[in-house]
Formats: C-alpha cells, sequence, structure tokens
C-alpha cells in the first residue's frame, strides 16, 4: 500500500512542523514521503529538503492513502482547506512530538498539531484542526472548539471553554475557571501576546493587557 503524507504551508508553520512529522513517521515505523503543499507555487520546488507543489500537482500523485496535515495558523483558512480536503476525500492527519504529554481522558479530533514541550493534561475535550505551538498546555476540564490556535507558551487554566476559531496569542494566560461556571473565550475572539485573562471574553473581540480588556476600534 503506497501512503503520501504532506504539510499543507510551506510558510514558518509548516517547516516548523516537518520535522515534528519526521519524526512521528520514524516513531511509527512508517516509511512515506511527506512533501509540503504551498498553492502559491507554479512549479514544484525543494523546501528543506523535501518536495513543494501546489495542490492541484498534490492531486495528480498516485497514491492509496493521503494524508494532510494544514499547517496555517489562521483558522478560518484552517476550515477552508479541511473542507476541501474532506470533499476530495483525502484524511486530515494529527501529530505531535515524542515529548508531548497527554493524560487521562483527552479526546483530540482530526488534523490537530502538537508542537514540542506541549501539555494537555486531564479530562479534556478538543475539536478539530487544533494547533498547539512551543511551551504551551491545557489544564483539566477544557473544552476546546474547532480551528482553535495557540501561539507559544499559552497558559490554558482547569475548567476553561475555548470556542471555534478563537486564537490565543503568544504568552496569553488564561484564569482557572470553576466547573459550575468555567471561564469562557468567545467564538473568533482574539486574545493579544502576553494578556492575562481574568473573565469571559465576548465573541469576536481582541482583548490585550493585565488584566485583558477589550482593544476598542478606533
Amino acid at each position: 500500500m503506497t501512503e503520501l503524507y504532506a504539510i499543507y504551508g510551506a510558510s514558518g508553520c509548516g517547516r516548523s512542523l516537518m520535522p515534528v512529522a519526521r519524526e512521528q513517521l520514524a516513531r511509527l515505523k512508517i516509511k512515506a514521503e511527506i512533501v509540503f503543499i504551498d498553492d502559491g507555487l507554479k512549479a514544484p520546488a525543494m523546501v528543506n529538503g523535501h518536495r513543494a507543489l501546489n495542490y492541484d500537482d498534490f492531486k495528480q500523485i498516485a497514491a492509496e492513502n493521503k494524508f494532510v496535515l494544514i499547517a496555517i495558523a489562521n483558522g478560518k483558512i484552517r476550515e477552508m482547506l479541511a473542507n476541501k480536503l474532506e470533499q476530495d476525500q483525502i484524511a486530515l492527519w494529527s501529530i505531535k512530538a515524542n515529548n508531548t504529554v497527554t493524560m487521562d481522558d483527552v479526546s483530540v479530533g482530526a488534523g490537530a498539531a502538537l508542537s514540542p514541550f506541549v501539555i494537555i493534561t486531564s479530562n479534556i475535550k478538543i475539536g478539530k484542526c487544533f494547533h498547539a505551538n512551543l511551551y504551551s498546555y491545557v489544564e483539566h476540564d477544557c473544552v476546546i472548539g474547532d480551528y482553535v490556535t495557540f501561539a507559544p507558551g499559552v497558559k490554558c487554566n482547569g475548567n476553561i471553554h475555548i470556542e471555534d476559531h478563537a486564537y490565543i496569542g503568544t504568552g496569553a494566560v488564561i484564569k482557572q475557571g470553576t466547573p459550575d461556571k468555567p471561564l469562557v473565550i468567545g467564538k473568533g475572539a482574539v486574545i493579544g501576546m502576553g494578556a492575562v485573562v481574568t473573565k469571559n471574553v465576548p465573541a469576536g473581540v481582541t482583548v490585550v493587557g493585565n488584566p485583558a480588556r477589550i482593544l476598542e476600534k478606533k
């Protein structure tokens, strides 16, 4: 059976995840090629020792099974590409680093990217195409929606609900909620770099600072 693996996106996010992907295949003793997909390419190229080609060329490669990790930080674009892959009957691929820690009763949807030094503790439910960057953690009893992005060093404490398409910036700290009153980050909200979130964040807003407050549009 021939298998082909790909990372969709050859920019910084994709290039940083490629070694994690290689490491995972080696760990699982899977001998298969991993390529980059980059829709900006007119012709195939080489990126960090891997073939890079556009999506149309990728589809033309003969393989019994194809698996794709979407390495794009923007959750809306991840969703669009995931829908395209589903229409073309190409499976979402999940990767996690060798030193990623996951504990008890953890459910993570398809298409996740868990970078080195990520920790996901116990009793946690995470949707599809989740990105957790370097040194991020998710503490107990959290619920995270689809297409959520954690930049490096995010501290997501216990009893937090994060809705679809939220983006949590580098070094942000989210205060722990309680079982009867979880702290909620609304759909599509953006948490700024280094923000300290101490209360619920409405859908679609950007919050910054310590304590985090809504960034008003001028």
